[in-house]
């Protein structure tokens, strides 16, 4: 029997945005205990690990497919890979002595910065060994037309495992299904577009007799007005948005996620209000010290992707997801009225509905295909809307494991596209918050100084956090006038 699944214009959009200096895959970098990876003579076990990602592949039937053009009508589809061949998806390499922090990343860095093949499976796993401290990395790449942040955490839950083991079972037979031809595509396609008459005049059934539906349609439409008219306005260019290259820089901070928690309780707000913070803090600092640019002269504007994913489709690839357009008040010295300003700006994008908005443009191009995300495309390369994504993920809560190997850490990667020199992406994990820094190898050679900045943007939070602290605790315990 004959398979294929087509793309949504969402997924299909990662694929127009892909280029020679835009890769598109997603990635993280995760760390992992390695003496249960080992073999008897010290080395690490790699058909091991290889038979064991062969053994859960039954459970992402994606891995196994590529993306064709449909006959016809050329649209993107999803068939099996007759020709899959797992060696060419999980690799290995070796850091050369003394295999630091500093080497890893530059390596990692280099491994994220070259392009999958669009023509096999879009995915990729490299096990790195001969960190100087005996652990194991595993660098992940998939296209973003697979996954969005949400289904690419429940990806790893469903590689890696909640508890540690030794066996690795056997895989279930898997037989290629043909792709379809012509004429069963033809077949199936018709009747798909036959039926939407009908399911249109029964949605304007519903409308004609539904209150709340005619209310519901009537907010999404202003939602998507306001998102079209204010938040993909094009905005200035600042330091950070020249066109980038081919070649990437990537880096890596972790946070205590109790002590982050316990700031963002005490100065209140939620922990997106937070990080947001924090990034204006960082890219104030950034412009200030190190690029000698006025912070005070610049307006700035982050995209922060927000996930419209519900319950019933948790586990399911693909990408379901709107955005916010926040402007971080990065001419503001105080932190406190920094988080001031940035939840004042978040809680009004929640009260417009914003992200319905841009969730009714995305079904929107739906029904109207390729064209607009084409032009769209050219639009983010020549006169981005934004200067920077923001995005945090929240990733599980239980340990995972590979084999015996327990995840220690996770440090995620969001592509760059156009103009957008630098990425910043959060995923929480094992009790630490990661922040994963993604940049252009020739416009932010010093990417290293906004780690520094964002680390000391927080800490100018925790102090004042404290502060606050001492001084409600100061006023409990003295005595009553």
């Amino acid at each position: 029997m004959t398979a294929w699944t087509r793309l949504s214009e969402l997924d299909r959009s990662f694929l127009i945005y892909e280029g020679p200096n835009s890769p598109m895959h997603v990635g993280a970098v995760q760390i992992f205990e390695g003496d249960p990876l080992r073999d008897a003579s010290g080395p690490i076990d790699f058909d091991r690990i290889l038979d064991y990602v062969g053994s859960r592949l039954h459970r992402i039937p994606r891995y196994r497919q590529k993306v064709i053009d449909a006959p016809l009508d050329g649209h993107p589809i999803w068939v099996d890979d007759a020709r899959f061949n797992l060696r060419y998806h999980v690799r290995h390499a070796r850091l050369p002595r003394p295999g630091d922090e500093r080497i890893l990343k530059r390596t990692c860095a280099r491994i994220l910065e070259q392009r999958l093949d669009l023509h096999k499976p879009l995915w990729e796993l490299w096990v790195i060994e001969g960190l100087a401290d005996g652990r194991i990395a595993v660098v992940s790449k998939i296209h973003h037309c697979m996954v969005d942040g949400v289904s690419g955490a429940d990806l790893m839950t469903v590689l890696l495992t909640p508890e540690p083991t030794a066996k690795v079972e056997p895989p279930p037979a898997w037989i290629p299904r043909p792709a379809p031809s012509a004429v069963e595509y033809a077949m199936q396609e018709g009747l798909h577009r036959l039926g939407a008459p009908l399911r249109g005049a029964r949605a304007i059934g519903r409308l004609a007799s539904d209150g709340e539906a005619r209310d519901e349609l009537a907010e999404r439409l202003r939602a998507a007005a306001r998102v079209l008219t204010g938040g993909l306005a094009p905005m200035p260019l600042t330091p950070l948005n020249l066109p980038v290259g081919p070649h990437r820089r990537f880096d890596w901070l972790t946070m205590d996620l109790d002590e982050v928690s316990r700031v963002r309780k005490q100065l209140g707000g939620t922990l997106n209000d937070l990080v947001l913070t924090v990034v204006a803090g960082a890219i104030r600092r950034f412009f200030k010290y190190t690029r000698l640019t006025d912070p005070n002269e610049l307006p700035f504007r982050v995209m922060a992707p927000v996930s419209v994913r519900d319950a019933s489709e948790r586990g399911r690839l693909g990408n379901r997801v709107a955005a916010w357009f926040v402007p971080l008040p990065i001419g503001e010295s105080d932190p406190l009225e920094r988080l001031a300003l940035v939840r004042k700006a978040t809680e009004e994008l929640k009260r417009r509905h914003d992200a319905l908005g841009a969730e009714t443009l995305t079904q929107v191009i739906e029904w109207l295909g390729a064209t607009p995300l084409a032009l769209g495309a050219r639009f983010v390369e020549t006169r981005p809307p934004y200067h920077l994504i923001v995005t945090n993920v929240p990733g599980p809560r239980m340990a995972l494991y590979l084999l015996g190997a327990r995840m220690l850490e996770a440090h995620p990667m969001v592509p760059l596209l156009g103009a957008q020199s630098v990425g910043i992406a959060l995923f929480s994990y094992g009790g630490r918050l990661s922040w994963g820094f993604n940049a252009d190898w020739d416009l932010v050679p010093d990417l290293h100084e906004l780690v520094l900045a964002v680390e000391r943007s927080f800490d100018q939070l925790r102090r004042r956090a404290d502060a606050a602290a001492r001084s409600a605790g100061e006023a409990r315990a003295s005595p009553a006038a």
